[in-house]
């Protein structure tokens, strides 16, 4: 409402610019930071009771919750490090455009739902690793980017990626069953 839906330029020179387009020992900034988020998430997952009460929300809460654990206080964590990571893919993503605007991201929601289901991550919780999640998000880029590169139109590539998550979704339900439907 500020900007009146205008995008707002970064300057070049600016240091959160280095964020999105820097490099370190030639390796890209936002490689670095996705590698550090990747392995942090996967030590907290795998090797902490944070990682287990999440799995277990995930596949029944309830059950979680008559065990003794603050499941409330456990999603609230769990929010706000997603929260956390969504703000830091906004930065990187304004830095590497030169911009921020409250359309950056816009139906990235396909995709990533599309990339996490690829993964092997269970529609109803209870199942998922963030190593499947990269592997489904590796798919959906190369997808999209051979689809641009065919000279595609970015129109028919949505449609081909809904077609690639409905497939998932069906996969998925017949893998993991209907628990909660």
């Amino acid at each position: 409402m500020i900007t009146g839906g205008y995008s707002i330029s970064i300057a070049s020179d600016a240091a959160l610019t280095s964020i999105g387009v820097g490099s370190f020992f030639g390796v890209p900034v936002p490689a670095i930071l996705a590698i550090v988020i990747m392995v942090i998430g996967v030590i907290a997952l795998r090797n902490s009771r944070y990682g287990t009460y999440v799995t277990g929300i995930g596949a029944n809460e309830e059950a979680v919750r008559r065990s003794g654990v603050n499941t409330r206080f456990v999603k609230l964590i769990t929010y706000t490090f997603s929260g956390g990571a969504a703000a830091l893919a906004g930065l990187i993503l304004a830095s590497r455009l030169g911009s921020g605007s409250s359309n950056i991201g816009l139906m990235f929601e396909l995709d990533i739902i599309a990339a996490v289901v690829l993964g092997g991550t269970a529609l109803f919780g209870g199942a998922g690793t963030i190593l499947g999640s990269l592997i489904g998000v590796t798919m959906i880029g190369v997808i999209n980017n051979g689809l641009t590169l065919m000279q595609v139109s970015p129109y028919i590539i949505q449609i081909i990626e809904g077609l690639v998550l409905l497939m998932a979704v069906i996969i998925n339900v017949r893998i993991f069953g209907r628990k909660r439907m």
